[in-house]
Parts: structure tokens; sequence; C-alpha cells
């Protein structure tokens, strides 16, 4: 029976490289953590929403400047489902009630078109916004933590560490993209963030489930070659399910608006980095720590009789 497929790509044999760009990205990904932060929306922060139709098609740049000159240079300003509608944000001001941003923001839009139409007013306090960010942040500990239960009971303890830290490698690099760019953090993008865990959990397991059936079933190979092989087998699929799903959100990013380019890119960043990390970041930590043959040896079946061996082709 032929095991190996017609590809034959070293990849353990560069995991050395691999892990060098994950450290230091990783690194640089906390370093812009902890100096700068996470620019978060008002959905963590607090603050003023304020949804406004006009009779047709309007330039945000004029708005933004209106506010700028009104002490709102912080507005966020963006078109929301249409041309004709926006969507205005503003952080909370000290001495200056909600209710009164959004009187005053409406006076200045008003001002400048009469014709503008008051949709939607909303206000998120930041006692919601401290609750949103403990809850968001417990979120996906908690789902780090089922994960690394699940894998341990389903495979062996080093695949669950493995996945782990594939997870927490793919998570911490993305939030540093958004710290080191500024991009705003809203409930959109911790959304982003948890899919991300789900896709980048499903690209490792396909890959550990296929390192485990070739631990059992080549017997001539050491750790390291059966990794490879089991990395050029599930290639093809990885590579198809990923290019498939970043063409979705490549459009997503393009036609779908500023209110969720935080969403796509957090999204298109994940899957990009998420399906590296299941090629190398999840089975170099199994090399590290010493995968071998005798770890996962062929389960016995009733009767006695153990699993097919197929020797290496």
């Amino acid at each position: 029976m032929q095991i190996f497929t017609d590809t034959h790509i070293n990849f353990m044999a560069q995991r050395k490289i691999a892990m060098f760009i994950s450290v230091s990205l990783i690194v640089i990904s906390i370093a812009s953590l902890a100096v700068r932060g996470l620019q978060f929306g008002l959905d963590f922060t607090g603050g003023t929403l304020l949804e406004v139709a006009y009779p047709k098609a309007v330039e945000l740049s004029p708005i933004r400047e209106q506010l700028h000159n009104n002490n709102f240079p912080d507005a966020v300003v963006q078109h929301f489902g249409s041309a004709s509608e926006v969507l205005l944000r503003v952080a909370p001001k000290e001495g200056i009630s909600n209710a009164q941003i959004s009187t005053r923001l409406f006076e200045l839009l008003h001002k400048m078109d009469p014709a503008v139409e008051n949709r939607r007013v909303e206000f998120v306090g930041p006692q919601v916004g401290e609750e949103l960010t403990e809850t968001g942040g417990i979120a996906m500990l908690a789902a780090l933590v089922c994960i690394l239960a699940y894998v341990a009971l389903r495979f062996e303890y080093r695949f669950a560490l493995g996945s782990v830290a594939a997870l927490a490698h793919d998570v911490i690099i993305v939030l540093g993209l958004f710290s080191v760019f500024g991009i705003e953090f809203d409930l959109t993008v911790l959304a982003a963030i948890l899919a991300v865990i789900g896709y980048s959990l499903n690209d490792t397991i396909v890959v550990f489930d296929r390192i485990r059936e070739n631990f059992r079933k080549i017997r001539k190979s050491g750790a390291i070659e059966i990794i490879d092989a089991s990395l050029n087998q599930t290639l093809s699929r990885t590579i198809i399910t990923s290019l498939t799903t970043l063409l979705v959100l490549i459009a997503l990013f393009i036609f779908g608006g500023k209110l969720i380019h935080g969403f796509a890119t957090a999204l298109l960043a994940g899957i990009i980095v998420g399906t590296y990390s299941s090629i190398y970041v999840a089975s170099s930590v199994l090399v590290a720590m010493g995968i071998s043959k005798e770890d996962l040896a062929p389960v016995k079946r009733e009767g006695g009789e153990q699993e097919e061996v197929y020797e290496e082709v």
C-alpha cells in the first residue's frame, strides 16, 4: 500500500527557522500589547453611538472635519449599510453625559445638512465595557482549556500541548497585529478570534489524526519522517481549505464595508497564521517533546489481533 504522496517537502527540516520566526512574532506582539495595548472600541470602553441617514449619498471627510473642529477629534465616522447612512461613535467625555454628546453630535450634523435624519442612538456604559473585556478574556481561556482536555482525551497529552501551543500562538499574533497597527478591537473582532481558534483547531486535528494513523502503520521510519509524510498527505486539503476560505474573506474585506473591516482582518490574519501553525508549530512541539512510535502503539482488537501495519514504500 502506498503511504506517501507525491509531495516530499521536508517541513520538519525547517522547524528551527519556523520557530525563530514564531518566537520573534510573539515577542513583538507581547511587547506591543504591553506598551501600546489594544485600541478598544465602544463595546469595551463605553461611549455614544449615533446612526443618521441622509436623502442622498454623503462624503465622510466634511463630517469628520466638522466634528474635529468642534471638540470631537477622536470620533469614528463611517458608512453604515449604504453611502447615505452614517454611523458615528464617540468615546465618553468627562463632565458631559452621553445624552448631551448625542444631542451635540446631531446638532453639528444638522447644521451641515438640515435634511439629516436621526435613526438610532445607543449608550454603552464603562461598567458594561469592563464586563465585556473580562468575559471576553474568560471566554478565550475557557476555549483553550476545553480544547486541551478534548485533545488529551482523544489523542495523547503531547498532542494536546501541541494544539494549545498552536492556538495560543495564533491568538497572540493576531492580537499583536491589532496592537501594532492600532486597529480598533471590538466585539466583532473578539468573535473573529474565537472563530480562528475553531478553524485552527480543526486544521490541527486533521493533521494530528493522520500523524497518529501513520505512527501506527509505518514501522521503518523515525518520528520526523512520519510527521513529514503526514503533513504532505494533508497538504492538499490544507491548501484548498485555506484558499477557499481566504477568497471569501478577501471579498468580505473589500466589499463588506468599514464596519466589519476589523472582523475580516482578524479572520484573514488568523487563517494565514493558523494554517502555518498547524504545519509548523503544532508538529514541531511533538518533535520537541520526543513523540515516538511506542507512544502510539497499535491498539489491540478483540481476539488479540492488532491493527494492520503497513511498511513505508
